[in-house]
């Protein structure tokens, strides 16, 4: 990570008002698929991860027991909550969480089916990622559909979309190798842009078919 975890939570709760209306058409596309991917059932509790001000976790929500969001700025918290509070949705636990140390422990809490995250764990360095990754099998869910800047061909340096001074995206056979190296398989790429896409992973034995698939 090239920023501290709190310089990163700054630097989200300075815009989170104005983040939603900021976003590009290929960070929409991204948030459709890992909906789609994601694909909870009514007995499904979703772990979102690098919330933000709630875009995946509000959308999933009608769908799913319960979803547990879990962002490091209060601020993009906060708006997440307001819009959760408007739509009168009841069942996402917006709380403080760390790719590493998601904060989804605990007797009271139940166990996760899916993990979900878009276009936050580029924040990350690729041997962080592994480490998050690991962290997201852990919880034992089933499934994990992560939207991102990522690599599938040498980035355009004059049309990035990140910031090199404060992310580091990987490849796409990075993020692959480390989701196999736990045990899961990968059963969808979905590319949105040559720096964009959607990588969908199941648990080995998981029995599940490919969700969003025709």
């Amino acid at each position: 990570m090239k920023r501290s975890v709190e310089d990163h939570a700054a630097r989200f709760s300075e815009k989170a008002a104005e983040y939603d209306d900021s976003k590009s058409d290929e960070y929409h596309a991204c948030a459709d698929l890992v909906v789609d991917y994601a694909d909870p059932g009514p007995d499904d509790v979703v772990a979102d991860l690098g919330a933000g001000t709630g875009a995946i976790a509000l959308a999933l929500a009608p769908n799913a027991k319960y979803v547990l969001a879990r962002d490091i700025s209060e601020g993009m918290m906060e708006e997440a909550r307001r819009k959760a509070s408007e739509a009168r949705i009841t069942n996402v636990e917006f709380a403080y969480g760390e790719f590493r140390d998601p904060n989804l422990n605990g007797s009271d809490r139940p166990s996760v089916d899916v993990v979900t995250s878009n276009f936050a764990l580029h924040h990350l360095a690729d041997d962080e990622k592994r480490e998050a990754i690991r962290v997201m099998a852990d919880t034992g869910a089933r499934r994990v559909v992560l939207g991102d800047v990522m690599f599938f061909e040498e980035p355009d340096p004059d049309e990035p979309f990140y910031s090199p001074e404060v992310d580091d995206p990987a490849t796409v056979g990075t993020l692959a190798e480390a989701f196999t190296s736990v045990g899961f398989a990968v059963v969808a790429v979905e590319r949105v842009h040559d720096q964009v896409g959607v990588i969908v992973a199941e648990r080995i034995g998981s029995g599940d078919e490919v969700p969003g698939a025709e």
